[in-house]
């Protein structure tokens, strides 16, 4: 076995290492899915989703449901491995792949476009001070 030094990407995760601190990042793969979809050269918004907004089943035409759900699913692996903070939205459009209208399109287009603005974000992980404190009731 061959020492290769710290790793800086593994299985499409980007790894940043900085003092005692580490982040986690799926900067390549947000990459790969924008320009897959066509939503590379979007204008980036500031927040992914509009609380006001009012999906609802059954109203309006028709979209693509299979490319909806490979964006959908797409989305999933992004938000279980490095972005948490599409969860939300991820969760409530997951609703809606089974007959997805231009509402639910133009919300996918809205975290698409959120993403393009946040690639380079990820997980961070902090480090601490190794330090243990151990509290007692002498009761």
């Amino acid at each position: 076995m061959k020492d290769m030094g710290e790793a800086s990407v593994i299985l499409g995760v980007k790894i940043i290492r900085k003092e005692n601190r580490i982040m986690l990042s799926h900067e390549h793969y947000v990459e790969k899915l924008l320009k897959r979809f066509g939503y590379f050269d979007v204008s980036p918004v500031s927040t992914s989703y509009d609380a006001n907004t009012q999906l609802k089943k059954n109203r309006g035409d028709l979209v693509a449901q299979s490319e909806y759900a490979q964006i959908i699913g797409s989305l999933m692996h992004l938000m279980n491995f490095s972005r948490p903070d599409i969860a939300y939205d991820v969760g409530r459009l997951s609703k809606y792949t089974h007959s997805p209208n231009n509402d639910h399109w133009a919300a996918i287009v809205k975290v698409m476009k959120y993403l393009r603005g946040t690639i380079n974000y990820g997980i961070y992980y902090g480090g601490f001070p190794a330090v243990l404190e151990g509290y007692s009731d002498a009761n």
